[in-house]
């Protein structure tokens, strides 16, 4: 099961709506609804097909009637296949772009829809906007059976992950993981290996991980980013982020590759 994106809906065939309240997504009995009879609708845009469902989302205009159930995103996308994921995510995007880009930043008119894309175009000075993304890198470092985990101050209590950071202007995705690392923990890296992306909607992320080996340095943190940093063998990793991060299923990559290696060769 997956996500084919599609920015026009067909007229006929079942749907399914992802509609947005206050940050929250509206389910029926746990699911998404296939109608939305009754309810006032505003930004609704198609968001893709998953098998023979069209999917679209919209935002609630008022109040929520009472008999209505909302729940927040975050624990709904550690529900969701991959492909409902993908789907809640986009649509997430897409009510952040069109909250943020109703005029042109050019010449303040009215911006319009493009129709055969996702985008936006102004219709007095004809700029283009699209919704933003934002690329992000993410790296698991390895040394032995150790595997180097950090928390940052906003972390929800006794969670790790592996190092994040944005891309700057200008940076590519491998100058982006080494200078991350050097500035976080204060370590050198090598032998970096790309293993696999996830578009992450808060607000607009594109999250790129990555495993690497160590190579020198003590761990230094950079405390205005991280709270505490330090080296977890895989038989004693602490609480790690949401199944339904990028970041929670990049270090159980690193895990399993470490545990075969090490069954082929131990120490």
């Amino acid at each position: 099961m997956s996500l084919t994106i599609k920015t026009q809906q067909s007229p006929d065939g079942p749907k399914r709506w992802i509609i947005w309240h206050e940050g929250q997504v509206l389910t029926l009995a746990g699911q998404l609804p296939e109608t939305v009879d009754g309810l006032a609708l505003t930004h609704q845009r198609h968001v893709g097909v998953i098998e023979d469902h069209a999917y679209l989302t919209a935002e609630l205009v008022g109040p929520a009637p009472a008999d209505t159930e909302w729940r927040p995103l975050r624990p709904l996308l550690a529900e969701q296949d991959t492909a409902h994921q993908q789907a809640l995510s986009r649509a997430r995007q897409l009510l952040t772009f069109e909250r943020e880009h109703r005029y042109c930043g050019t010449c303040a008119s009215a911006l319009e829809y493009n129709g055969h894309d996702s985008g936006k175009h102004c219709p007095s000075c004809n700029a283009h906007y699209y919704p933003r993304l934002a690329p992000a890198m993410m790296v698991a470092i390895v040394r032995g059976r150790e595997i180097l985990l950090a928390r940052a101050p906003h972390f929800s209590p006794g969670v790790y992950s592996a190092l994040a950071g944005f891309v700057e202007p200008g940076e590519t995705l491998e100058q982006c993981v080494h200078r991350e690392t050097l500035e976080e923990v204060g370590v050198r890296i090598g032998n970096l290996r790309y293993v696999a992306s996830q578009s992450w909607p808060f607000p607009h992320s594109l999250m790129l991980a990555f495993v690497a080996d160590y190579v020198d340095g003590e761990i230094v943190r950079q405390e205005e980013e991280i709270e505490d940093a330090r080296w977890f063998d895989i038989d004693h990793l602490p609480t790690l982020p949401l199944r339904a991060s990028i970041a929670w299923a990049l270090i159980q990559h690193v895990v399993t590759q470490i545990g075969q290696a090490h069954a082929h060769h131990p120490d």
